[in-house]
């Protein structure tokens, strides 16, 4: 029997989310709440959903998300490539479109760390003559 459950892990800043996609009608949790009342802002279900938009499937798959750490942004991010990565496992046949499109590349951009004598990064206290 084949599986009809697949898996994709994603992280972005210090979000992480473990995806599970199966067929379905096009359901949508994250963190067992609707999608749309969890991230709120269109733009950012859009950018979660957009590796299904690039394959042409959306409404065809149910979406699982259990999702942790940083803000929305980060989180809605962390989706997307776990969505990318659980296409990949579905069919290999997704891969070169996903790929083409940089839907399976972890941006590895994160918050820059606070330096001593700095109020933070980079930013340096003013400076006056006087």
């Amino acid at each position: 029997m084949a599986e009809t459950k697949f898996h994709g892990l994603g992280r972005r800043k210090s979000s992480s989310a473990r995806v599970t996609i199966q067929k379905g009608s096009g359901k949508f949790l994250i963190n067992k709440v609707e999608a749309k009342n969890y991230l709120k802002s269109d733009i950012l279900i859009k950018d979660a959903l957009q590796p299904f938009e690039i394959i042409e499937q959306l409404n065809q798959w149910d979406i699982n998300v259990n999702v942790s750490g940083g803000g929305l942004s980060g989180q809605s991010g962390a989706i997307r490539l776990g969505i990318a990565r659980a296409l990949v496992k579905v069919s290999e046949d997704y891969k070169p479109k996903l790929k083409a499109q940089k839907m399976l590349t972890r941006d590895a951009r994160i918050k820059e760390r606070k330096k001593p004598g700095l109020r933070k990064a980079r930013r340096a206290r003013q400076f006056s003559k006087r």
